[in-house]
């Protein structure tokens, strides 16, 4: 189904679209041509780069920091603590989260606050990918280029160009920049079959 850029409400000196469904914080930062697709929540703080692509019923949390160049497929959940570096893909249905010990109240029972809690980090670097559904737990860093397999439970660090997979998610090989898997021809030198690029990991 194609869609009318009749739909967007236009800001014509950013080139940035934005669905008329979409709720944009006017104090956040939205880079030269991304488009924001229908509801839309981004809020207070966020920055978004250039070029990216916010899929439907994105969220995108308080203070979040997305570079350029970014996929982010429909009913994605980013929230306050994540940074997305330029050029990753972020399939639908995912959710980075920033708290490995949830609680709603305290130990006496009040509803938690803002200052009840830390932050938990998420940094998802150059180029990586993130399959549909999976999660991603607070204090984790996913290396350059790396894949995160689809229905994936990341608990721990995936290393640059790794290819992990699973519930808890495992390094199962290393992936080429084009996202074929790469074979070892020598000590540390890895070989796409399919581009033939070689990689040093």
């Amino acid at each position: 189904m194609s869609y009318s850029y009749t739909v967007w409400l236009v800001k014509m000196s950013e080139g940035v679209k934005i669905h008329p469904t979409a709720e944009v914080s006017e104090r956040a930062a939205i880079g030269k041509g991304t488009k924001i697709w229908h509801h839309v929540h981004i809020m207070a703080g966020a920055e978004i780069g250039e070029e990216c692509i916010l899929g439907k019923n994105v969220y995108i949390g308080p203070k979040v920091k997305i570079g350029n160049k970014v996929k982010i497929q429909n009913n994605v959940s980013v929230y306050q603590g994540s940074e997305i570096s330029d050029g990753v893909f972020i399939g639908p249905h995912v959710i980075l989260t920033n708290d490995r010990n949830p609680r709603a109240v305290t130990n006496a029972g009040a509803l938690k606050k803002e200052q009840d809690w830390n932050v938990g980090k998420i940094l998802i670097k150059y180029g990586a990918s993130v399959g549909a559904g999976s999660i991603i737990l607070p204090d984790v860093t996913i290396g350059k280029f790396a894949m995160v397999g689809a229905g994936s439970v990341v608990t721990k660090n995936v290393p640059d160009y790794g290819l992990v997979f699973g519930n808890p998610a495992k390094l199962h090989g290393y992936v080429c920049i084009c996202g074929k898997r790469i074979h070892q021809i020598n000590k540390g030198i890895y070989e796409c079959s399919q581009c033939k690029e070689k990689i040093r990991i």
